[in-house]
């Protein structure tokens, strides 16, 4: 499988107020919709993205839902250029953006705003990628060893490409090991006082593209993965497993010749 992430999937209460504002202040664009059987699902990036980068997918759901952000998810981070991370973090509060956690409080290196359903959205500072472009997803674990371990051995990739080690946490950001820099990685962090965490239903999922669908989930199977949804649950469109801690991973077979962004 190439393993590279494909899209991180969010909920979001009003799909139509969530695409104005990433459009209106990422400058995202829609990439595609799909309206299904009491749901609508919108692909969202920059127009000029990567051909590796990853999406970022809303999914609204018929059913009147107040979703629980939890924090098993911590944030989504978007990419600034660097050294004008301060310019663009004002140019988000002058747009109406609420002032969440500006970049003198993250001693000048990052800065945090919220999406209009408690999102957070980090903002890093880049020498490569598309502005806005999706850098990396953070999750949170209950075990570094056994979330690297999982990572690793269930989708090859590599020992962690940066690691930030403190007094009371880590980050680890680990992708496959050929994996252009404008792809998103994942951020897992570890406290090391041994908390649990609420999943709650505002975010989805990550969703990483395989090769073959059939053949890169019974090599998952013999990994000892997860078999959560298997292709055969799911009309040999996608799968998913879950890691150690339970966050959802979709495995997607994309054709990049393909019309649409959508299998099914």
């Amino acid at each position: 499988m190439t393993g590279t992430l494909d899209h991180v999937m969010m909920r979001v209460a009003d799909l139509e107020t969530s695409l104005d504002w990433y459009q209106t202040h990422l400058d995202y664009e829609e990439k595609e919709r799909y309206d299904g059987d009491g749901f609508t699902i919108a692909y969202l990036g920059p127009e000029d993205m990567h051909e590796d980068g990853a999406m970022l997918e809303l999914t609204e759901n018929d059913d009147e839902v107040d979703y629980e952000v939890g924090d098993a998810w911590g944030h989504i981070a978007v990419r600034v250029p660097e050294g004008e991370l301060e310019d663009y973090y004002e140019q988000l509060m002058d747009e109406g953006v609420d002032d969440y956690r500006d970049p003198e409080s993250c001693g000048g290196s990052y800065a945090f705003v919220k999406d209009p359903d408690g999102h957070e959205v980090e903002i890093v500072q880049r020498d490569y990628g598309a502005l806005w472009s999706l850098d990396h997803t953070m999750i949170r674990v209950e075990d570094a060893d056994e979330a690297l371990g999982f990572w690793a051995r269930k989708f090859e990739y590599v020992e962690p490409r940066s690691r930030w080690e403190a007094s009371s946490f880590a980050n680890y950001f680990v992708a496959p090991e050929d994996d252009a820099e404008e792809a998103m990685w994942l951020e897992l962090t570890y406290n090391y006082d041994g908390r649990a965490y609420t999943m709650g239903d505002a975010w989805g999922h990550l969703a990483v593209r395989v090769d073959d669908l059939e053949d890169d989930w019974e090599q998952l199977m013999l990994r000892e993965a997860d078999d959560y949804r298997s292709p055969e649950d799911c009309d040999n469109l996608y799968a998913f497993t879950r890691d150690q801690d339970g966050h959802e991973i979709e495995l997607i077979d994309r054709d990049p010749e393909a019309d649409s962004l959508f299998p099914f």
